[in-house]
């Protein structure tokens, strides 16, 4: 793997598993140092602990930072951390998403608690505001070129799950595009990222009662490598305040999963 994020400091929020996971080692691999997020600590599969190995092993240095997102206090924490540490930012990726509990799959609205609300968009988009506000003067020390980089969904644009994960993820598009024409004078891009559907933990585990096909799913490692290559795309800037697909990344730049694939295309977008 190449080195292009040697000396470099990257923030991945919610990396005990998932695509957070899948970045933060893809990160990794191009050398960069990562901050990695979540509640889950310890030895087990799923913790920011076990996250931290698997970056140390791809080539890159973990730090693994237990951290509740859906705590304002806890966030700055965290960056007040990063800022005594090594004083600056180069990436930031809002991925941090906290699903339901039981995920709000079909239905009305008014078949789901209220606080599905909480979860999917105080957790899916307030966090994100709150993470890239106490990054921004850190990002803005390591000078032009950094970017922030928010996980959204198609769902951002067509009906997926229920309507407060699609207010959730269109929201995040609009925030990322409102601070993409905010940061523009600073020199630094931000971007939405679109995966298809993707084969994480808590989608292996469940479909086999959903009936799910996941040969025609990406992987997270093989999101992950798209998000690299995107943060270090030479065009970068020219693609700040747009949605990133990560499958139109993943054909531009030859981006490969774990099993040599590149991302496979979403079946129904338009």
């Amino acid at each position: 793997m190449s080195r292009e994020l040697e000396g470099k400091i990257a923030v991945v929020t919610g990396s005990s598993r998932g695509i957070g996971r899948g970045t933060a080692i893809a990160l990794a691999e191009k050398g960069a140092t990562v901050y990695i997020t979540g509640r889950s600590a310890g030895d087990g599969p799923l913790t920011i602990d076990t996250t931290v190995k698997m970056v140390n092993e791809a080539g890159g240095k973990g730090i693994a930072v237990q951290v509740d997102h859906g705590d304002d206090a806890q966030i700055a924490a965290l960056f007040a951390r990063i800022k005594a540490e090594v004083g600056k930012i180069d990436i930031l990726v809002n991925n941090v998403y906290k699903i339901p509990d039981p995920p709000a799959w079909g239905g009305g609205f008014w078949d789901h608690p209220v606080s599905i609300w909480d979860d999917q968009v105080g957790i899916g988009l307030r966090a994100h505001y709150i993470a890239s506000w106490h990054a921004a003067p850190l990002i803005f020390a390591a000078g032009p070129g950094g970017s922030i980089i928010n996980v959204s969904s198609p769902g951002g644009s067509s009906y997926h799950f229920s309507s407060s994960y699609g207010a959730g993820k269109a929201g995040l598009d609009r925030l990322s595009a409102d601070m993409a024409l905010e940061l523009k004078p600073k020199g630094i891009a931000c971007c939405s990222v679109y995966p298809g559907s993707v084969a994480t933990e808590f989608i292996q585990a469940v479909s086999g009662e959903r009936g799910t096909d996941l040969t025609a799913a990406q992987t997270t490692l093989g999101v992950g490598r798209a998000i690299a290559a995107l943060v270090i795309a030479p065009d970068l800037m020219e693609r700040s305040g747009t949605i990133q697909w990560i499958e139109d990344i993943s054909e531009q730049f030859d981006t490969r999963d774990e099993n040599g694939n590149r991302a496979v295309k979403y079946k129904t977008r338009k």
